[in-house]
């Protein structure tokens, strides 16, 4: 790829787009669950009691289902970012290269 194409690819608006909306995207994806799990050690960290109290007279404590969840919002925050990417993202980048020709 010459450098003049990558210049007209950068200064393409959809591309523009395409970059600000994912990056955004992402980020927000990434404080979610790096607020999810920060909030789950702090509780760790500092009342591990909590995490520790048993779920009736079973032997299961708080902290496993919690700890399940985390995991599970992991997935469907992945889930959410590929289920984009595949749909608006995928879609932005072929326009781009349609405007741009079959030489990107």
């Amino acid at each position: 790829m010459t450098q003049e194409t990558v210049e007209r690819i950068k200064n393409n608006p959809k591309y523009q787009k395409l970059t600000s909306s994912r990056s955004r995207f992402a980020w927000t994806l990434s404080i979610i669950m790096l607020v999810v799990y920060y909030a789950f050690i702090m509780v760790i960290a500092f009342d591990p009691a909590l995490l520790g109290a048993k779920m009736g007279t079973g032997v299961i404590t708080i902290g496993i289902p919690i700890g399940i969840a985390i995991i599970i919002i992991a997935f469907v925050l992945a889930g959410l970012y590929v289920n984009k990417a595949n749909g608006e993202y995928d879609q932005l980048t072929q326009e781009i290269r349609d405007e741009l020709g079959e030489g990107v």
